[in-house]
């Protein structure tokens, strides 16, 4: 064991520096000497003396409590002097034991797996069930403005189409117990229909937590003149809002990226990006069993309406024969296979008009 290590000694607030030794005693006391002679240069307990941590071979440091420093190259006696008076902690001992250095990693990937299944589930509908209208409205209006600035462009669609499609927008919305209210608590429409040129997203249809929902005219082009097909879409909409799929959705990618941005830090930014940036919005994907429910909505609001239930099916052929989503493997997907879909849809449509339901 090292009983002296060898140094350079700074005094409090001067940067002259002088050869010197460092030592402890059997108490915890720490000496500086001087190296010519012996002479004292600072004691103090070890408990009070900062000691740098050791970083390859960059030369470590002792700060005193009146300011002075004791620098040296040599790491290992100061490691040998230190030992003895070394706190030995949980997490020290396993970040310096390799094996247990890989136990503790798989317990916080562990850990944060099950944050991530149950934790956050729960949090998300905690959060769901507190949220006032305004936050949502907020919320929504921020995305929209930001795709607009982004992504969108004004629709080229006739006026007297958006009338077309707008009515017929209003009288499903009449069916459900949010359109029912005309207007929400804060005084804003339960829901609106609005149309935008799609820029890259192209054929689309979304909507927003507060009932904003979003028709791009290359959908409205791509229908080819079936409104049964583009109502059966937005009655899909209307689903994700009423069963609030929507705001659901944001808090849990907003969930997912505060627990991933807490492991590298800074939970700020990233979270408020998810919530308020339309981009962001774009990229979410709703669960498949959302997907499910809100197409059995709009088989079920279609039929309640008078119209075809099924028409939301031919948006899946269209899927299907035009763009090439084939998938029937969709393991990995968060959507359920479109082929599925087409048959579920129909089926469920099939049934309801069989039952009078």
């Amino acid at each position: 064991m090292a009983s002296e290590v060898s140094g350079e000694w700074r005094p409090p607030a001067t940067s002259r520096a002088t050869p010197a030794c460092l030592s402890m005693r059997a108490d915890g006391v720490i000496t500086v000497t001087a190296a010519d002679g012996g002479r004292p240069l600072a004691t103090a307990p070890q408990v009070t003396v900062e000691v740098s941590a050791r970083v390859g071979q960059i030369p470590r440091r002792l700060s005193f409590p009146d300011g002075g420093q004791f620098e040296t190259a040599d790491n290992d006696g100061v490691d040998a002097l230190l030992a003895p008076f070394r706190r030995k902690g949980v997490v020290h001992g396993l970040e310096r034991f390799g094996p247990r250095l890989f136990v503790f990693v798989a317990l916080v990937v562990a850990f944060s797996f099950a944050l991530y299944r149950y934790a956050v589930p729960v949090l998300v509908e905690v959060a769901v069930a507190v949220t006032p209208p305004i936050v949502s409205e907020l919320m929504s209006k921020s995305v929209l403005v930001s795709l607009d600035q982004g992504v969108f462009e004004p629709s080229a669609l006739p006026a007297e189409r958006q009338k077309t499609l707008h009515d017929g927008f209003s009288e499903l919305t009449s069916l459900t117990p949010r359109g029912k209210l005309k207007v929400t608590t804060t005084g804003s429409p339960a829901y609106s229909l609005n149309f935008r040129k799609g820029g890259f997203i192209g054929p689309n249809a979304f909507a927003l937590p507060d009932g904003t929902v979003v028709l791009t005219d290359e959908l409205v082009d791509m229908a080819g003149g079936d409104d049964e097909l583009i109502l059966g879409v937005l009655a899909h909409e209307i689903g994700h809002v009423d069963r609030e799929h929507s705001l659901r959705q944001l808090y849990r990618a907003a969930g997912v990226t505060t627990l991933i941005l807490l492991i590298g830090g800074d939970i700020g930014a990233g979270a408020q990006d998810v919530l308020v940036q339309g981009t962001a919005v774009l990229a979410l994907s709703y669960s498949r069993s959302a997907e499910r429910e809100a197409d059995r909505y709009s088989v079920e609001l279609m039929h309640k309406a008078g119209r075809d239930p099924a028409a939301i099916a031919r948006f899946f052929e269209i899927l299907r024969d035009r763009l090439g989503d084939k998938g029937g493997n969709d393991m990995l997907s968060t959507h359920p296979a479109t082929p599925e879909r087409i048959e579920e849809t129909r089926r469920y449509a099939e049934e309801l008009q069989a039952t009078g339901g």
